[in-house]
């Protein structure tokens, strides 16, 4: 079976491989990430993932099974992008430095007409964290490119205290959930 990641992201492609998946491809969609108010956190990343899987869908044939993620960083219900510029990645590493924050990913897994989605949230725990510390991990160039300005999978875990949740989840792509939604559709991990 062919299987798709409509991502670009090295993240979601590394993990994909961590979970035994070797023969896919991947393609990058153009998709307009608005959203309509009043969602809640899960029900916003869940609604951007269908949006990617409905433009995937036009691309690909019916028997091929199409992967698409949506994850974002929420604290008190406001979400988080990635950072504008260093400045913006210093106003948000300070609102998160000694907080809880969610991680939400929303994601859609489709071949042909029948397709499932969902969406799975992990806690993350910052450390309180000095202005200078914050100055010297945003000249690595490490936060400019995701969403809360850190990646847990790098220089950013020397902010983290504790997780509470899927850790994969947190890189963008809740790889426990995803294995059980992908063998429903038939793929064989081992």
């Amino acid at each position: 079976m062919a299987i798709i990641l409509a991502s670009q992201s090295p993240r979601r492609q590394e993990l994909l491989r961590k979970m035994g998946v070797r023969d896919f491809r991947t393609m990058s969609l153009d998709v307009d990430e608005s959203y309509p108010a009043g969602l809640s956190p899960e029900e916003t990343v869940v609604y951007i993932s269908r949006k990617k899987s409905d433009a995937a869908a036009a691309l690909v044939s019916p028997d091929e099974l199409v992967i698409t993620a949506d994850t974002m960083v929420f604290l008190d219900n406001d979400r988080l992008g990635k950072p504008h510029d260093e400045a913006d990645a210093l106003r948000m590493l300070t609102e998160l430095s000694g907080r809880r924050h969610t991680v939400c990913t929303g994601v859609t897994v489709r071949r042909g007409g029948e397709s499932e989605a969902f969406s799975v949230s992990t806690n993350v725990y910052f450390r309180t964290c000095g202005e200078a510390e914050l100055r010297a991990y945003i000249a690595t160039g490490e936060p400019m490119d995701k969403a809360g300005a850190y990646g847990i999978q790098g220089l950013g875990s020397l902010f983290v205290e504790k997780i509470d949740g899927d850790f994969y989840n947190v890189m963008g792509l809740p790889v426990e959930r995803l294995g059980r939604t992908l063998a429903r559709f038939g793929v064989n991990f081992f």
